[in-house]
C-alpha cells in the first residue's frame, strides 16, 4: 500500500545550515522567518532555554502553516555551566575560544515540531565537543576569517571551524545546526513512512 506525501516543513529558521541539512535529509521545506525575539536569560538551564527558544520560533510562524508541520531550532553552546551564545564582535569571538581551547564543551539544542491540530512535539539534544589547544595565532587566525559572526560558541564546524576540533561525541549535525537524528525520529514516529522514514 502506498503512503501518501507529506507537506513541505515550515522551517522557523533563515539558517542556510539548518536548511542544508534538511536538503540532506530529502526533506520538503520551505523556509519562514521566525517573529521571535530570544532573551538569553543566565538563569536558566540551558536545555530548557533551547527548548523554550525553538518553541517560541515554530508558534511564531503557525499561522503561516496552512495545515503544515512547523519545525522551530535553537542551539547553544554551554561550557561548565556557562552558555556561550552568539559572539557579539570578534573580541567576544576571540574570548570564546579562548575558553573553548583544550576544552570539552557541549552543543545544546532543542526542537519544536508544532502539527497542523497544534499538537506540539518539543525535543532537545546535546552533542560533546572537544577543542585542540588552540595558540594565539590559531585563534587570530580563525577570528579574521570572520566564520564565527552569527555562530554559537564563535566557531562554524561545518567550516574552517573543523580545524579547531579534536572530537565529537554524538550527532554531528547537531553542532552544524539542527538535531538530525531527533528529527528523524520524530518524522518516523509521527509521520511513518511518509517523509521517507519509518
Amino acid at each position: 500500500m502506498s503512503v501518501a506525501p507529506a507537506p513541505p516543513l515550515l522551517l522557523a529558521s533563515t539558517s542556510p545550515q539548518r536548511s542544508a541539512i534538511l536538503r540532506q535529509l530529502g526533506l520538503p521545506f520551505d523556509v519562514v522567518a521566525p517573529r521571535y525575539v530570544e532573551d538569553d536569560d543566565a538563569a536558566v538551564d540551558p536545555v530548557a532555554l533551547v527548548r523554550e527558544h525553538a518553541r517560541g520560533k515554530a508558534r511564531s510562524v503557525v499561522a503561516e502553516a496552512d495545515g503544515r508541520p512547523v519545525l522551530g531550532v535553537d542551539t547553544t553552546v554551554v561550557l561548565d555551566g556557562a552558555v556561550f551564545g552568539k559572539p557579539a564582535d570578534a573580541d567576544a569571538a576571540g574570548r570564546m575560544l579562548d575558553a573553548l581551547s583544550g576544552a570539552r564543551h557541549a552543543v545544546v539544542s532543542g526542537l519544536c515540531l508544532v502539527m497542523p491540530a497544534s499538537q506540539e512535539f518539543v525535543g532537545d539534544e546535546t552533542t560533546f565537543v572537544t577543542f585542540r589547544e588552540l595558540t594565539g595565532r590559531e585563534r587570530d587566525a580563525y577570528v579574521a576569517t570572520g566564520e564565527w559572526e552569527g555562530r554559537a560558541g564563535g566557531y562554524a564546524i561545518q567550516g574552517r571551524g573543523a580545524a579547531l576540533v579534536e572530537r565529537v561525541e554524538g550527532d554531528y549535525l547537531n553542532v552544524v545546526g539542527l538535531p538530525a537524528a531527533l528529527l528523524v525520529r520524530l518524522l518516523a514516529e509521527q509521520f511513518a513512512g511518509r517523509y521517507g522514514f519509518g
